[in-house]
């Protein structure tokens, strides 16, 4: 991790649209006072599990996971991190420490802002406070659709689930159909929720059936409606 010196805090601050717009001036000027840039290397930890939280988290550039180590040791990606996307905060909210780990899937710069200070902007700022309650709720409604999903769905269903989690936050490349994310097998896997060699089988399938196009660890998605309709009917 480095800590980056050079940058306009104002100006980072304002990019953070949703935390900026409902605060005060003088609440902007705290938190302003308050923000840090780091920068993580691809595969570097952001946070772990058990750790105290000490920090709300802002993704500025760059591509994060979050997951658990579940039992024996294996890990499950639960979500993953689009471009501004803020994390890493509710643990803090409920005085636990974290139950995931978050790290970098590529080169990312993330805003780091005390927990302190945004609990205290809370406690004078209904509608921010409104806000995080939107955003734990949105998150409470992700975690019952990711049991439901890994629970219930066959594996191919679950697989194409995670390449449509994948395009939705990320994107297409300029092709308007390569996925802006190159992942492993293995990351695939434990997003999905099976083993890798059972990833790779899947997608081999899927190439076969000219829905996706794999190049190592490029993707391509020829025939997203068909992959949709794996996803909803669950295989």
């Amino acid at each position: 991790m480095i800590v980056k010196e050079d940058f306009d805090k104002e100006k980072i601050a304002e990019s953070m649209t949703v935390l900026w717009e409902p605060l005060t001036p003088d609440q902007r000027k705290y938190l302003v006072d308050n923000i840090k840039v780091h920068l993580f290397e691809k595969n570097e930890t952001i946070y772990k599990q058990n750790e105290q939280p000490t920090y709300l988290m802002c993704l500025l550039k760059g591509k994060i996971k979050v997951y658990m180590n579940g039992v024996g040791g294996r890990t499950q990606i639960i979500r993953v991190i689009e471009q501004m996307g803020i994390f890493s905060y509710r643990a803090a909210f409920v005085n636990e420490n974290y139950k995931t780990s978050a790290s970098a899937f590529e080169a990312s710069t993330v805003c780091m802002i005390p927990i302190n200070v945004i609990r205290s902007i809370i406690e004078e700022n209904n509608e921010l406070a409104v806000f995080f309650i939107r955003q734990l709720c949105k998150m409470l409604g992700e975690a019952d659709a990711l049991t439901v999903n890994l629970t219930q769905k066959h594996m191919r269903g679950r697989l194409a689930e995670s390449l449509i989690i994948l395009k939705n936050k990320y994107g297409y490349e300029d092709d308007g159909s390569t996925l802006s994310i190159y992942l492993s097998r293995e990351e695939l896997a434990n997003m999905s929720n099976m083993t890798t060699s059972n990833a790779i089988r899947i997608l081999s399938s899927l190439a076969s059936e000219n829905i996706i196009i794999t190049d190592g660890r490029k993707i391509k998605i020829i025939d997203e409606h068909r992959l949709c309709l794996i996803s909803e009917n669950g295989g």
